[in-house]
């Protein structure tokens, strides 16, 4: 596919939306003790196999008492663990196929907190927060020098193309750096789709997009991404966060595989 629309978003010397799509892995841990233990595992991988992980997603969503003020001391051993890594910070609700519920306001306490630790890269922003959420939480994001990944997140089934596209533009007008969407195909046509939209919509955007097909129905959607347009995929070292998650190396391998020959 040829890049000539997309503007990499840059992070820790990592390029999104750049090359082959970026490795991201999940922490997914209920403690600090264990966030900690799964940031010594990554860091351990990474020294035993450099470059296989281009990133590390926190899903804090996983931490039961993550809004009683252990968010900070979380998000700083990931950090000490990983200093060279970027660091997307997720709360995935529980309407999204998260682990909890979780309102508004403290939606929104976390992530400033997180937008002002320091410690973070990235954050996910879920558009089902609404657009004036979406907006003012961009902006206080890029005030701190924090990328907004937004997303949305559909466990039911997969919208037309045309729905799709338009999520992920709206996305684009509220002020995120990096628009994500993922589907749950219930047929190997709605991967199709998830794939006809990431084509459509990398033509028309100049931010980078990450757009995932769940399940095993959706697997080859996680290592195609080259060719359609998507910029970011997610692999699990021992937990995934997410129906279809694969091992990252077995990844790696096929996304070399499937790289485009010019």
């Amino acid at each position: 596919m040829d890049e000539v629309l997309t503007r990499p978003v840059r992070v820790r010397g990592v390029s999104i939306g750049e090359g082959m799509p970026k490795l991201c892995v999940p922490i997914v841990a209920d403690t600090i003790g264990a966030v900690s233990a799964q940031s010594a595992r990554i860091a351990g991988f990474l020294a035993q196999h450099p470059g296989a992980v281009d990133l590390v997603e926190w899903r804090a969503d996983w931490m039961p008492s993550v809004e009683d003020g252990i968010g900070l001391p979380a998000v700083e051993a990931i950090r000490t663990a990983l200093p060279e890594l970027p660091l997307l910070f997720t709360f995935r609700t529980q309407r999204e196929g998260g682990q909890q519920a979780i309102t508004k306001e403290g939606y929104w306490k976390l992530a400033r907190q997180m937008i002002q630790s320091g410690c973070i890269d990235l954050i996910d922003i879920e558009l089902s927060m609404g657009d004036q959420f979406l907006k003012e939480a961009a902006a206080a994001a890029h005030e701190n020098g924090v990328k907004v990944v937004a997303s949305n997140h559909d466990f039911h089934g997969t919208p037309s193309v045309q729905e799709m596209v338009s999520r992920l533009t709206r996305m684009e007008s509220l002020g995120a750096d990096i628009l994500k969407i993922a589907v749950m195909p219930l047929e190997p046509k709605d991967t199709l789709r998830l794939l006809s939209a990431s084509a459509e919509m990398y033509r028309r955007t100049a931010c980078p997009i990450i757009t995932i097909a769940m399940s095993g129905i959706g697997a080859v959607s996680r290592v195609c991404g080259e060719v359609f347009g998507s910029s970011v995929t997610f692999g699990a070292l021992e937990e995934s966060s997410a129906p279809g998650q694969m091992d990252v190396l077995e990844m790696k391998r096929m996304m070399e595989a499937l790289r485009p020959r010019r």
